[in-house]
Formats: C-alpha cells, sequence, structure tokens
C-alpha cells in the first residue's frame, strides 16, 4: 500500500516519472539494472537484501543511479553507512512529499539530500564494527549457531567466535544478543 501511494505521488510530479517498483532487495537491483533509472529510491529495510545492499550491488553491478534511502529509522549509524555505500540522500519517511520530490530532484542532478536532524549527528559515534564483524553479528541476531554462520559465510568456528568476542567486546556488552541489540539501535546492524 505504502509502495503504491508513494509512487502515485511522485506520478503527481510533472517531470518526474516512475518507471518501476519492487517488493523486495533482489526484485529492486533487477529492476534498476534493467530499466537504469536516474534515481532509486529505496528504504533501509526490505525483504531479501536491504537498502544498503542494494545500493551497493547496484554499484557492483555498474548501475549508475543515484540512490536515496527513504526510511523510518532516524540513526546516524545507518544514515552514515548509507553515506559509504554510495547513497546520495537520506530522508525519513515522515518529511512531505514536496520535500521528497524536491530530494529527488536534486539527487538528480548531482547533488545530495540528507536530513538535517541526522546530518551533524552521524558523526558522533563512529561505528566500531568492521564489515565481517557485522555480518557475522547480523546471523548471530537472526538466530544461527556459530557452527551455522562458519557453514554460511565459510569460516572456521574458531574465526566465527573470534569475530563474534571483538563485536560484544568493542560493544561493551556481556553477549551477542546484547551486542546485536545495541548495534542495532545504533543502527550499525
Amino acid at each position: 500500500m505504502i509502495l503504491g501511494a508513494l509512487a502515485a505521488l511522485l506520478d503527481i510530479e510533472e517531470d518526474l516519472e516512475v518507471v518501476g517498483q519492487a517488493r523486495s532487495g533482489p526484485e529492486a537491483v533487477e529492476l534498476t539494472l534493467r530499466e537504469r533509472p536516474d534515481v532509486l529510491l529505496t528504504d533501509i529495510e526490505m525483504p531479501g537484501l536491504t537498502g544498503l545492499d542494494v545500493a551497493a550491488e547496484v554499484r557492483a553491478h555498474g548501475g549508475t543511479a543515484r540512490v536515496i534511502i527513504l526510511t523510518t529509522f532516524a540513526r546516524p549509524g545507518y544514515l552514515r553507512r548509507a553515506l559509504d555505500v554510495g547513497a546520495s540522500g537520506y530522508l525519513l519517511k515522515d518529511a512531505p512529499s514536496a520535500q521528497l520530490a524536491e530530494a529527488i530532484r536534486r539527487v538528480a542532478a548531482g547533488g545530495r539530500a540528507i536530513d538535517p536532524s541526522l546530518a551533524a549527528e552521524a558523526w558522533t559515534e563512529p561505528d566500531p564494527l568492521t564489515d565481517r564483524e557485522r555480518q557475522v553479528l547480523r546471523l548471530a541476531d537472526e538466530g544461527l549457531s556459530g557452527d551455522a554462520i562458519a557453514r554460511r559465510l565459510k569460516l572456521s568456528d574458531g574465526t566465527v567466535r573470534n569475530y563474534l568476542s571483538e563485536a560484544i567486546g568493542k560493544l561493551g556488552a556481556k553477549n551477542r544478543t546484547e551486542a546485536a541489540r545495541l548495534a542495532r539501535q545504533k543502527g550499525w546492524l
């Protein structure tokens, strides 16, 4: 419902054209690479791949769409990660539709559109996790055992334990569940 409503709102704008709608991360990557839009508007949380993963996949496959993340997550960690994967915009869903349309125009013209309330806050607390620690912690948070994580990532059990231990230590957590909760609250997971 939200996807359709958003597309309808944007189609009202005379100079904007919605060329596709995707219901999952993998579908968004495929559609973006096929349709080659100027701007890809995506959410952080989607089935299959996160919006951050979609942005990275599109870039890795030679896609030229400039990415705007539109989300409910007002977390500085997400903004930093979005910028790290090449996003040109990061806006909150509660912004007025006219502001979204203007942000799309600005990003399409080569500029940036960042929610001002998050911009300054994004650099107050850097993300201490490495990509691999984040990946292992995310899988642990999904309920996978150390053995299952090792098999999925093609790592040894000891390496998985080391990554989890490092993440727990960096976050000052008591265990992997608490570490995942803390990392998710900060927008790092």
